[in-house]
């Protein structure tokens, strides 16, 4: 690959269990960092995946050249889904694809939005934070519900922010992409902060309510793209 996208050396294997996945979590988390974006990213990947048939995990990346929002290029690996459905351990499901579809970019993101959590997550590893410190590149949740915390309700218009918090720690933005819209779930995955996480998804939003990388990534993961 010549992209520099994966990794020198892996974090661990998937052959784990549900058990052995949350001690793994808890392990990896205080790696995670939490600072400002150093630098404005002019390549940006929207990540997603979908299942087909039960069997197989259907992991798209989409590349954005910032700040244009042009699609640069659309990957679809498809790998067999050899995890679980478990609450809070995502990236054991989806990682290896979505790892496997990075692999084949033929440019490498500075940035990667995440369809899930980043530290919002009760062992405070989602799959942007995995991902992040696997890959070492800055990476942001982006849920469309909330896995965990509390927060008030943002107000009616477009940028509204509540913080999201659980066990006395703010673990996200709860933020409202259009207004009188239901709002997303925010959350640094690793190597940003939170404002920085709330100011680049505002930057990556169209007329949707998800941020344009992931909304075409998520569209690609069910109608396919180019394969792996």
């Amino acid at each position: 690959m010549t992209s520099g996208v994966s990794p020198a050396t892996s974090l661990h294997d998937w052959n784990l269990d549900p058990a052995a996945a949350r001690q793994l979590q808890a392990t990896l988390a205080p790696a995670v960092r939490l600072q400002p974006l150093p630098v404005r990213p002019s390549l940006i990947a929207g990540v997603d995946c979908g299942l087909e048939r039960q069997r197989w995990i259907r992991a798209a990346v989409t590349l954005m050249r910032f700040p244009e929002l042009m699609p640069v290029q659309t990957v679809v690996a498809r790998t067999p889904c050899r995890f679980p459905y478990v609450p809070g351990l995502l990236s054991f499901r989806e990682m290896p694809g979505l790892l496997a579809a990075l692999e084949q970019l033929e440019e490498a993101p500075a940035l990667i939005l995440c369809d899930g959590q980043g530290i919002a997550h009760p062992r405070r590893l989602g799959i942007a934070s995995h991902l992040g410190l696997w890959l070492g590149i800055p990476a942001i949740g982006v849920g469309k519900s909330r896995l965990i915390g509390s927060h008030p309700e943002p107000g009616r218009e477009r940028g509204a922010t509540a913080p999201l918090v659980d066990a006395d720690m703010r673990v996200g933005t709860v933020l409202r992409t259009r207004t009188d819209v239901r709002p997303v779930f925010v959350s640094p995955g690793h190597l940003v902060d939170h404002d920085s996480a709330v100011e680049w998804v505002m930057r990556t939003l169209t007329r949707y309510r998800l941020p344009e990388p992931i909304r075409l990534a998520d569209r690609a993961s069910r109608s396919g793209g180019a394969k792996s």
